[in-house]
């Protein structure tokens, strides 16, 4: 390395240079991989289109047979939603790179009084900035291990209805939809946000939107049609205190089965009366999943993704991987690994997914070398932990 190459990459070394500088040069960076490598699309996996010429398109009226393990008993009167209401909205924070979901997560709970800000939360579940995604499970484990006196649950399949009635009753909501970007290719990307009112005279909510800015008035059916590309997951952060009252706000969705099991009636109903929609084709798979129904699971990505899926799609959920691994899929796993990876190198859950599917080829030696990619991006990632001491390659 030349002196001038060491003088720059000191320079870029300097905290305050690299904290305004990494993001852009990660930017530029997907947009060359981008212009070498086009495409606006998930890719079809070989495994999916054989599976597709083999087998006739899935009845939209599966049966299912689980039933839910909880009872729920609704209170003596249910109390009307009123038509408007807005919540004192928290201290806006606007989100750091790909940091949505911890900045969000931040404004929920800073209505409940607590004091910190999204790095405090992304130091734990993403250390990495570059580390594009934090799931809804990451943002709970948050709130039951860091913020012991709030409780955190999380529901799919919500409705227009169900966060109103959360807002009326006092409650903050996050949801998790798809929004447009400008940045890095610009497209489709997934996103998070805090809704905290709601107008039926208007028809729209207000979301508290760390990356567009405060009281976002969001239309009813632009809110559901974003929301429906992550199976409408809406996630509640709550006092302990409140236990009572919320459960009663969940009403049937209380019981994760029996919430899954609507969730999957919806998908079931949106796929038979729009065929060519992929989202609802993928929250059948992901509703599938949960049931470990895999190859009826794997069957309803397979339409998904043929039908077309925005190219970061993958870059959140992860069902796909799940349903491909239980039916031996394991090429097709590595191939849908590698196209998001190669757009999004520091996605630790392909890793860790493309890592099973090689530890189950016979080639341990990649294997390893994923799960401990995967721990790189994220040294608090428990199952690339688990995968490597699984196959032991921990030293």
């Amino acid at each position: 390395m030349g002196i001038a190459s060491l003088a720059i990459w000191l320079i870029y070394q300097l905290p305050p240079v690299k904290y305004h500088l990494e993001w852009r040069l990660d930017a530029f960076a997907t947009s060359v991989r981008t212009w070498m490598r086009p495409g606006e699309t998930v890719p079809v996996p070989p495994g999916a289109a054989t599976s597709l010429a083999q087998m006739p398109t899935p009845s939209p009226s599966y049966a299912v047979t689980t039933t839910p393990s909880i009872t729920h008993t609704p209170g003596p009167t249910a109390t009307p939603i009123p038509a408007r209401a807005i919540l004192e909205p928290p201290r806006w924070e606007k989100q750091d790179w790909n940091n949505c979901g911890p900045a969000t997560l931040s404004l929920a709970l800073h209505f409940f009084g607590w004091e910190g800000d999204q790095f405090t939360i992304s130091g734990l579940l993403k250390p990495d900035r570059g580390d594009r995604n934090v799931n809804i499970e990451e943002l709970a484990y948050f709130v039951r291990t860091r913020a012991g006196w709030l409780r955190a649950e999380y529901r799919v399949g919500g409705t227009l209805e169900t966060l109103k009635r959360f807002v009326a009753a006092g409650f903050p909501v996050i949801v998790e939809k798809g929004t447009t970007i400008d940045e890095a290719g610009g497209g489709w990307a997934g996103h998070y946000a805090l809704v905290t009112g709601y107008d039926d005279t208007g028809r729209v909510f207000t979301t508290q939107d760390t990356y567009r800015g405060p009281d976002q008035r969001v239309p009813y059916p632009d809110f559901d049609a974003n929301w429906q590309a992550f199976n409408r997951v809406y996630f509640l952060v709550y006092p302990e205190a409140k236990q009572a009252e919320v459960e009663n706000l969940f009403g049937e969705d209380l019981d994760p089965d029996a919430n899954r099991l609507r969730a999957l009636a919806t998908a079931q109903s949106e796929t038979s009366q729009d065929p060519d929609n992929p989202l609802a084709w993928f929250n059948q798979g992901s509703n599938l999943v949960y049931f470990e129904r895999y190859g009826e699971a794997a069957r309803a990505f397979d339409e998904a993704i043929s039908l077309g899926l925005p190219w970061r799609f993958t870059r959140y959920q992860f069902g796909h991987y799940i349903a491909y691994f239980n039916q031996g899929r394991f090429e097709d796993i590595i191939e849908l690994a590698d196209a998001t990876l190669y757009r999004t190198s520091k996605a630790e859950e392909s890793l860790l997914w493309r890592g099973w599917a090689r530890y189950r080829l016979g080639e341990w030696v990649r294997a390893v070398e994923d799960f401990r990619a995967a721990l790189e991006v994220n040294p608090n990632y428990l199952d690339a932990q688990y995968a490597l001491d699984y196959v032991g390659g921990s030293p």
